[in-house]
């Protein structure tokens, strides 16, 4: 076993990660890189089927995630690879759930999944994608002015905020926001009496239903069943709890 003895030096220099007085110093770390977006491949017929005409407009969008969404801490850089078949197509499939024209609300967007996914695949439609985090609407609205969407804007608020702010939504839609038992909390009320709720979970999802159950009379849920979308087209299917009031 080697041993090293301290020199001066090094004893003024504390312990790693500490200040010559003592203090603590924070690490620094390196800031991610960004990446190039996946290509799609395999999936490109699914991505054509989904998006139509306006593909090139989920591609750019795909570019942003993975060049200054990861830079700027949207997306992690683990998830690059992964970006068409577990983020975009993944969230653009729930388009077939919606009503031609609907007045859909997006509730903790983020990197616009699944709000600005739908807003490509459905010019129709007319979100709102309500963020409270200001770092992530200053990224929303970059990337819809790059795009050149108008059917689609961002309110930067909590979920229990945007109800005064805004009318009433056809369609709520969250995905990775909270379980169910208290996301019904924060996004029924944005119905206004009527409308449903599309919350994009996993494998949890008859779990979570099952726990939320008791609350959803209070909110007058008329019916509640979990659905797949996405069958014949991506490999894993996208897990939907449907609330309708």
């Amino acid at each position: 076993m080697s041993t090293s003895r301290s020199t001066p030096h090094d004893d003024a220099a504390g312990p790693a990660g500490a200040s010559p007085d003592g203090s603590q110093r924070s690490p620094i770390r390196a800031a991610p890189e960004p990446q190039d977006a996946p290509p799609l491949g395999e999936l490109r017929d699914a991505a054509h089927d989904i998006f139509g005409d306006r593909l090139p407009l989920a591609e750019r969008y795909t570019e942003h995630l993975a060049s200054s969404g990861i830079v700027r801490g949207l997306i992690g850089p683990r998830e690059a690879p992964k970006l068409w078949e577990r983020h975009v197509l993944n969230c653009a499939v729930v388009q077939e759930l919606i009503a031609p024209g609907a007045r859909v609300v997006d509730v903790g967007s983020g990197a616009g999944l699944p709000g600005l996914c739908l807003a490509i695949a459905r010019p129709d439609l007319d979100l709102t994608l309500v963020e409270p985090l200001d770092r992530r609407v200053t990224w929303l609205q970059e990337v819809i002015a790059d795009l050149g969407l108008d059917n689609v804007r961002v309110l930067r608020a909590r979920a229990e905020q945007a109800k005064r702010d805004l009318g009433p939504a056809d369609v709520v839609t969250a995905r990775a926001v909270s379980a169910l038992v208290g996301l019904v909390d924060i996004t029924l009320p944005l119905l206004k009496g009527s409308g449903e709720l599309l919350a994009l979970k996993g494998r949890s999802a008859e779990e979570e239903l099952r726990q939320a159950s008791k609350k959803l009379g209070r909110f007058g849920v008329r019916s509640s069943e979990v659905l797949t979308v996405g069958d014949g087209l991506l490999r894993e299917p996208t897990t939907v709890v449907r609330l309708v009031v």
